[in-house]
């Protein structure tokens, strides 16, 4: 079984047995961003992580296993057409330059890790529609000169 199946399987097993992103967090002992990314496909866990994700949705060792294996990061997708994905790219080419500026101006030439990295997601109440607040929080990698 490759990653794509075992993300394919943890997506129905969850659905189907109606369990959170959250709930899997918690059983995984991980932050909510980073063990969703982890169950599709972006991250290795560990196998006392996988074996607490794959326990929970009642999922086979095969599954388990593919969570173990290091995954190829990002892998060339086409533009995805689904909507919430789309508009994060859509927001990287309309401001990715200028938070490419920012950066360099507030720290210099570098970049932010995706490595040392966290992110969390939460819900701002808002009168003209709840509002959705990311951030994300990466160790700061200057370039350096050889």
């Amino acid at each position: 079984m490759n990653r794509e199946q075992a993300a394919s399987a943890v997506r129905e097993a969850k659905l189907s047995r109606k369990i959170s992103w959250k709930s899997l967090a918690e059983a995984v002992g991980r932050s909510p961003a980073w063990t969703t990314a982890a169950l599709l496909g972006q991250h290795t866990m560990s196998e006392e992580e996988a074996r607490a994700a794959v326990s929970l949705l009642q999922l086979d060792n095969e599954v388990c296993e593919a969570l173990q294996r290091i995954p190829y990061r990002g892998a060339a997708l086409p533009v995805p057409t689904d909507p919430t994905i789309y508009r994060f790219h859509e927001l990287i080419q309309v401001y990715g330059d200028t938070l490419k500026e920012l950066i360099h101006e507030e720290f210099g030439d570098g970049i932010m890790s995706a490595i040392d990295f966290e992110m969390s997601l939460e819900r701002k109440e808002d009168p003209k529609g709840d509002r959705v607040v990311i951030t994300l929080n990466g160790k700061f990698l200057p370039y350096r000169k050889y």
